[in-house]
């Protein structure tokens, strides 16, 4: 069974040698995304709120590419840049996703300048 390379233009376009998300058979992992508005190709203005709620976004942009969504997402794993920014990342992630949540890791890391927040996803797709 082949890796398929999974593209939308309903998220941001990746900056350097991956793709925005691969799929092998019912697995679809998406790539780190942060809170880049696609259709400007920057961050979104505001704090760690906005750019976790954008990152969210382009993750469930992603995967309705493939017929998916954030429903169907078993592991997601945060970046933050500060933690301090805990909370209010906590406080959007929990407004949009609501119950049942995933799983989840979050750590604290280096991030490119400006990015407050990266998520990336592994998703079940649904059976066709």
């Amino acid at each position: 069974m082949p890796r398929i390379a999974v593209q939308t233009s309903s998220a941001p376009t990746p900056v350097g040698s991956y793709s925005q998300g691969a799929r092998r058979g019912a697995l679809l992992q998406v790539a780190g995304q942060g809170g880049t508005d696609p259709a400007t190709g920057e961050l979104v203005p505001g704090g760690v709120a906005e750019q976790t709620t954008q990152t969210l976004r382009n993750i469930d942009a992603i995967l309705r590419s493939e017929g998916s969504s954030l429903a169907d997402a078993v592991m997601l794993r945060v970046y933050l840049a500060h933690a301090d920014d805990f909370p209010a990342m906590d406080a959007a992630y929990g407004a949009f996703l609501g119950h049942p949540f995933p799983a989840r890791t979050t750590v604290v890391v280096g991030l490119l300048s400006g990015m407050l927040v990266e998520i990336d996803a592994l998703a079940v797709l649904p059976d066709r």
